[in-house]
C-alpha cells in the first residue's frame, strides 16, 4: 500500500505484508487504514505503517469500510456482508440477503445505517446499533 502526499505528490509510506491489495479505507481521523486480501482483513497504523491486526474467517474479502467512530468494520464476503469489531477483531454480525456477490458496501455518517450493493441488482439498506 503506497501514501501519498495529495498536495505534492510525493510518496509519504509504504505498508507491505500483503500478496496482494485489494481495497484499502481510511478511518474517518486518517489514523488507521484497513486493506483486503484475499481471504484477510489487515488493519494498519497510518503513522507508524505497522501492521496491528489481521482478521480472518471469510471466504472472500471484497470491500472493506470504516465506521465514522472507527470502532467497526464492514466487508463484503460474496453474498454477505460481515461486521467486525475493529479493537478484538471479532466477528460480531454476518448479514445475508443478497442472491448474487455485493460489489459495494458502506456505512451511514451516523454508523446507524450500513448499504450495501450487489450483482443481483438490488440495494439492502441495514439498521446496525
Amino acid at each position: 500500500i503506497k501514501i501519498w502526499d495529495r498536495e505534492t505528490g510525493q510518496l509519504q509510506s509504504t505498508l507491505t505484508g500483503q500478496n496482494y491489495v485489494g481495497l484499502v479505507a481510511f478511518s474517518a481521523d486518517g489514523k488507521t487504514i484497513v486493506s483486503s486480501s484475499d481471504k484477510t482483513i489487515k488493519i494498519w497504523d497510518r503513522e507508524t505503517g505497522q501492521l496491528q491486526s489481521t482478521l480472518t474467517g471469510q471466504n472472500y474479502v471484497g470491500l472493506v469500510a470504516f465506521s465514522a467512530d472507527g470502532k467497526t468494520i464492514v466487508s463484503s464476503s460474496d453474498k454477505t456482508i460481515k461486521i467486525w469489531d475493529r479493537e478484538t477483531g471479532q466477528l460480531q454480525s454476518t448479514l445475508t440477503g443478497h442472491k448474487k456477490g455485493v460489489n459495494s458496501v458502506a456505512f451511514s455518517a451516523s454508523g446507524k445505517t450500513i448499504v450495501s450493493g450487489s450483482w443481483d441488482t438490488t440495494i439492502k439498506i441495514w439498521s446496525f446499533e
